[in-house]
Formats: C-alpha cells, sequence, structure tokens
C-alpha cells in the first residue's frame, strides 16, 4: 500500500515541482489539495500521486512527473486492490487517457466529467469588461457603482481576517435560510481551513465595503506562472452588484500585482444550474474538460 501523508505546508516548493506540470486545473492546486476533503499524497517512483477522499468517494488524480508511467499507475492500481476500492484516476484530458489507454488496452472504461470542468477565462476580459459581449455586466457594474459611490475594496490581511469570517457565515446563514435543503458543509470546512491563516498557503483575496460595511470578499492562490485559482467568492444579496464588482476588482488587482497573470481559472460548476449559467455569462476562454476512468474489470457486468 502507497505510504500517503498530508500535504505539508513546509514542504510546498516540493510539491509545486509536480504540482505545476499539471497544467491550469484547479485539483492540481496546492490549496485545494490542503483544505478539501481528506487529500493526500506520496513520491512514486519519480511521480507526485495523490489520494482524494471527499462526498464518500475515494480517486486517484492522475499523477504528475516524468519518467515511465507504467510502474507509478501498477502503483496505484495496487493500492486500490488492497485498500478494497475501486480503482478511479480522475482529472484527466485527452493526452493523460490516451497512455492510460496505451499502457492498458481496453482495461479502463472513460467517462466525460461535465461537472468538473474549469472555468477559464482570460484576465484582461474580467478586469476591462470591455466590448459588445460584456455590455451587460459592464452596465450591471456601473450601476453598481452609481448608486453606491463610495464603494471600496481592501487586501485581506490579519487586520480584517475575522470580518471575513463573520461575512462568510452571514453568506451562509443567507443562503441556508433560502433552501433549508442547500449542503454547504464541505465548502464551509474547506473555507473554514483557509480562513484560519491564509498567508500559510499564500493565498490573496479581496473584501468589498460599502458604506463601510463588509458586503463581499474573494480568496484565492497562484496555479502557476500565466494563472490564478480563484477558490472562492461571496456576496450578500443586500446590494446588487456586489458579485460583478468584486470579481472585476479582483481580476484588475491581481493584473497589477502580477503582470505575468493571463489567465483566472475559477473553478468547476458542480452541476449547479445557476452556477453554470453565471459562469458561462462570463464567456470563458475556454474550458479545461477532464475525464475520469474506472478499472473495467472491477466494474459490475451487469
Amino acid at each position: 500500500m502507497i505510504n500517503f501523508q498530508k500535504l505539508d505546508p513546509a514542504r510546498r516548493a516540493e510539491y509545486d515541482r509536480f504540482l505545476l506540470q499539471g497544467g491550469r486545473k484547479c485539483e492540481y492546486s496546492f490549496v485545494n489539495l490542503s483544505i478539501w476533503g481528506r487529500q493526500q499524497a506520496a513520491f512514486v517512483d519519480g511521480f507526485l500521486v495523490i489520494f482524494s477522499q471527499f462526498n464518500r468517494k475515494s480517486v486517484y488524480p492522475f499523477p504528475l512527473g516524468q519518467g515511465e508511467y507504467k510502474p507509478v499507475l501498477d502503483a496505484i492500481i495496487q493500492d486500490a486492490k488492497e485498500r478494497g476500492i475501486p480503482c478511479c484516476i480522475t482529472g484527466m484530458e485527452e493526452a493523460q487517457c490516451q497512455i492510460l489507454e496505451r499502457l492498458y488496452p481496453g482495461k479502463f472504461r472513460f467517462y466525460a466529467d461535465r461537472d468538473t470542468f474549469d472555468y477559464v477565462y482570460f484576465i484582461d476580459d474580467l478586469a476591462d469588461l470591455k466590448g459588445r459581449k460584456y455590455q451587460k455586466k459592464r452596465n450591471h457594474f456601473n450601476k453598481f457603482c452609481a448608486a453606491n459611490p463610495t464603494w471600496r475594496c481592501e487586501p485581506i490581511t490579519r487586520a480584517n481576517l475575522q470580518q471575513v469570517r463573520q461575512l462568510a457565515q452571514a453568506w451562509y446563514d443567507m443562503r441556508q435560510a433560502q433552501d433549508p435543503d442547500a449542503d454547504f458543509h464541505l465548502e464551509k470546512i474547506a473555507l473554514g481551513r483557509a480562513l484560519e491563516d491564509p498567508e500559510k498557503y499564500a493565498m490573496e483575496g479581496l473584501m468589498l465595503f460599502v458604506e463601510e460595511k463588509p458586503t463581499a470578499f474573494t480568496l484565492g492562490s497562484r496555479l502557476s506562472e500565466d494563472t490564478f485559482d480563484v477558490h472562492f467568492e461571496k456576496a450578500l444579496d443586500i446590494v446588487d452588484g456586489s458579485y460583478p464588482a468584486i470579481n472585476k476588482s479582483f481580476a484588475a488587482y491581481l493584473r497589477d500585482k502580477y503582470p505575468t497573470l493571463r489567465y483566472l481559472n475559477r473553478e468547476d460548476d458542480m452541476g449547479l444550474p445557476g452556477l453554470r449559467k453565471a459562469k458561462l455569462s462570463y464567456e470563458p476562454a475556454f474550458l479545461v474538460e477532464k475525464r475520469w476512468a474506472r478499472l473495467w474489470e472491477e466494474m459490475d457486468e451487469a
């Protein structure tokens, strides 16, 4: 059995040597691996192997590294067998699917996972909202500015972290009142971990104030040299336009701070129709299409 261990922030540079090979996929974010569910990692034959457990599922994101894939994939298959769980490999684009099929012809079945596709945007598009395709967004933002002339944003720091926590709790209370059946359990745990100490994970964010009252916040981390991952974005409904305002402001803030950034990954839509509609409305540059595979011999034949 592979000796998986919880990710250690002190070893982040060691992990990042591999995670940066994951392209723009949010499941290879050090932050996401650290705060969501129960995720562990191990170094096997020159590869970083991840074991993810959340939503009562256990999966292995496709391993990252250089060299022969067969030994490390054999180790993953054996690990799943020893744990008595299905061997499910996730987070794969077409190239990874081809590797798996070449090494194990006919042994895996592949499935598109639309609910996990990442939405990736040009940072200039979200910061500027230029052109006809963003006219409605631009008008919404301008209406917000006209109605709230004293609005402002400030970076999230230790000094205002408690305000962010209070704002997050207010958001969850509001959503739970609107939909008592909504399940925010895993997200609340993940956000709670992030807000314990954002600096530990090299996370950055902004908080929006309207009439000096905290109204929205966003929080993310660097995914690669040209891509920033937006992990959380929350806004209270009491001020119309807070979401467009924090979205646009964060994009502009990051662009000014990191000139090499070209993209914002705003992660997936979890299959929620309203969230999918909202993310599509911002005209993504592209979606990171991901698939998962399961070892066929372990599946029911019925």
